[in-house]
């Protein structure tokens, strides 16, 4: 039996890990992938206090180093359900085990969100990626589209631009929105185009990824673009469908808490990208996790 159980281990999971050590409660981290979220797929971060430029991965390595050494026990392992014990909480997970706790936080993050289309899930992996931190060397020198304008889709092109001889980055609003500053790097940028009011509506039916057939949304004129690969950044899953029956969930499927980071259900907290909220950004995601961490320690100390 745990103090508390803390399924996901993205920043917002690995602050309260810390918080709730400094508290003296024994803590298990669940995940199903390589800890530190989705700030392991950013090129670079430079809106972190302490660090004027860091990259995400480094990022989460220090995150998860001082985990360990407060002593925080981690597992990784895909969380697939929980039950409500009263004063006590129980996860499952699909690797056929079972941990119970007294508190549970679920800092479960999000996924990539796809585009939907047919062909896509067989080319993912070859041909279509979510990271160019993790593929991008793989296009040296080759054409590649960025599908997305917020931050995340600009930072990727910018570092895309940097190996590939052309890059794309279609976006289906008539602007970009992501900042100013990375919209003024990428305009400098004499091998990117910036391809706008486009959506993609097909993936061509190929033994290999070779094009896309891009749409206007203001009148459907649709058009082929060959290329070696594209990279999807248009936004993120949440992931907690496991707890649907635990919390109150959005429309869009975020859990439907305020910033207390309380949700219906006694001793369940929720942090970070999870949990319904205006601005999602690395520093929101670590302040959910110590308001969680510290709201279950409470919670304890008052049984």
């Amino acid at each position: 039996m745990y103090d508390i159980i803390i399924v996901g281990a993205g920043p917002a999971g690995l602050t309260a890990a810390v918080y709730a050590r400094r508290a003296n409660k024994s803590v298990l981290i669940l995940d199903r992938a390589a800890f530190g979220g989705q700030i392991t797929y950013s090129p670079k971060v430079e809106n972190y206090p302490g660090f004027d430029s860091i990259s995400g991965s480094e990022l989460a390595d220090h995150m998860v180093e001082q985990v360990l050494s407060q002593g925080a026990e981690v597992e990784v392992e895909n969380v697939t359900a929980m039950e409500d014990l009263g004063e006590s909480k129980a996860v499952l997970t699909e690797e056929g085990n079972r941990y119970e706790c007294r508190a549970l936080i679920l800092a479960c993050g999000a996924q990539h969100r796809h585009l939907g289309l047919p062909n896509e899930e067989r080319f993912i992996g070859d041909g279509i990626s979510f990271c160019a931190v993790c593929d991008g060397a793989f296009y040296q020198n080759k054409t590649v589209a960025l599908i997305g304008g917020g931050n995340s889709a600009l930072q990727e092109a910018i570092l895309l631009s940097e190996t590939c001889k052309k890059v794309y980055v279609i976006q289906n609003l008539d602007f970009l929105t992501g900042e100013p500053r990375l919209q003024e790097i990428l305009a400098k940028r004499g091998n990117v185009e910036v391809i706008t009011g486009t959506v993609v509506s097909a993936i061509a039916d190929t033994p290999e990824f070779s094009s896309i057939t891009l749409e206007k949304t203001a009148d459907g004129t649709k058009t082929e673009l060959a290329l070696d690969g594209m990279f999807v950044a248009i936004g993120l899953v949440p992931e907690n469908g496991a707890f649907a029956d635990f919390v109150d969930l959005d429309k869009a499927g975020y859990v439907d808490a305020g910033e207390d980071c309380l949700t219906r259900t006694k001793g369940v907290f929720v942090a970070g990208d999870c949990r319904k909220k205006a601005v999602r950004q690395v520093t929101t995601a670590t302040a959910d996790g110590a308001v969680a961490a510290i709201a279950a320690c409470r919670y304890l100390d008052a049984m």
